[in-house]
């Protein structure tokens, strides 16, 4: 059974969402603070958090950071808080999506079955080699010449995606629509964040990328034989 961490200080909202994850067949676990979302998380080792970024004591972008330390279960994010900045802030720090208060139940439960979608394991074989590391498409893993190279769900999703139409333009709208689901197309801070986390992480220069390769205001190109411009 597939076990969700909620994490909200609101009684109320944390009640909904178990009763909610509970009817639909998740093993629920509830936390009110930050604290003790890490708690538990070390304790019973979710397949998929749902978390407030508004928390007393430890916040939600903390508490994001604390998990990403040690696993890279799928994370969605719920707050008020709209603004750009806010999002990008969770997204930068390792969240997978991004809910913003008032949701619908609907919705919530789309997004955490996409994300719980993107964690699965994948059913191909394929291994696609660059100059300096190797994707396992069936693994879900990158490896470079010094070890495996640890990406967050939804950064693999990306980069799955990309490696999967190596040498295609993929543009902004179906990358947001493949990654996150069809009721994106514009969020393209989302792109912007993980396009540059994924090549601090694969590219010799992340400030000139040879493999991810941006096409103003079109989309993205990965290129395993490189070089490429940015």
């Amino acid at each position: 059974m597939t076990r969700i961490l909620v994490v909200d200080d609101e009684p109320q909202i944390l009640r909904a969402l178990g009763t909610n994850l509970r009817a639909r067949g998740y093993d629920v676990e509830l936390a009110p603070t930050g604290e003790a979302a890490l708690a538990v998380a070390a304790r019973k080792h979710p397949d998929l958090v749902v978390l407030d970024l508004g928390l007393p004591g430890i916040d939600g972008v903390e508490v994001i950071r604390g998990l990403r330390g040690w696993t890279s279960i799928p994370i969605i994010v719920l707050s008020v808080r709209e603004g750009e900045g806010e999002k990008v802030a969770a997204l930068d720090a390792g969240a997978d999506d991004y809910v913003t208060k008032p949701f619908g139940m609907d919705e919530l439960l789309a997004r955490l079955r996409a994300a719980l979608r993107r964690a699965a394991p994948a059913e191909e074989d394929a291994v696609i080699e660059t100059a300096d590391f190797t994707v396992d498409l069936a693994a879900k893993r990158v490896r470079a010449a010094d070890g495996e190279i640890r990406l967050t769900p939804t950064e693999w999703h990306v980069v799955e995606v990309l490696v999967r139409n190596a040498g295609k333009l993929v543009s902004q709208r179906q990358l947001l629509q493949e990654v996150w689901g069809p009721q994106y197309g514009t969020e393209t801070n989302y792109l912007r964040v993980y396009l540059a986390q994924i090549r601090r992480k694969l590219e010799p220069d992340p400030a000139k990328p040879r493999y991810f390769i941006t096409e103003a205001r079109m989309g993205y190109r990965f290129e395993p034989d490189g070089p490429g411009q940015h």
